[in-house]
């Protein structure tokens, strides 16, 4: 297993970087859009739309009520997975039952 990234990395301008042993992962968040584009060393480039629980994936209207996931359409894979696999994070609760929502990640 990857050793977690280190914790202390700022956010900027809606721009994440995290480093570790094997590269940098960049997450960018796209609020307009409803999607964070992350880059990884691993998997490389990748686009997470904002997916409400019981849409379909190609919908993403309706964010300001209930839950949702950030999902790869390409493959319908989901952000915290890939995050969980690659670095070893595990997230809250509230973010596996898809209650961070696309307002909720940070100022900019």
């Amino acid at each position: 297993m990857n050793q977690p990234a280190d914790s202390s990395s700022p956010m900027q301008a809606g721009v994440l970087t995290l480093s570790t042993k094997h590269g940098d992962y960049v997450l960018n968040k796209q609020p307009p859009n409803k999607q964070i584009w992350l880059s990884s060393p691993i998997s490389g480039p990748k686009r997470y739309d904002w997916v409400v629980s019981g849409d379909h994936h190609h919908e993403k209207e309706g964010t300001e009520e209930g839950g949702g996931e950030w999902v790869y359409l390409r493959d319908e894979s989901r952000l915290s997975d890939l995050l969980k696999k690659e670095l070893g994070l595990e997230f809250e609760e509230d973010m596996e039952e898809g209650k961070v929502r696309p307002g909720s990640m940070g100022s900019e």
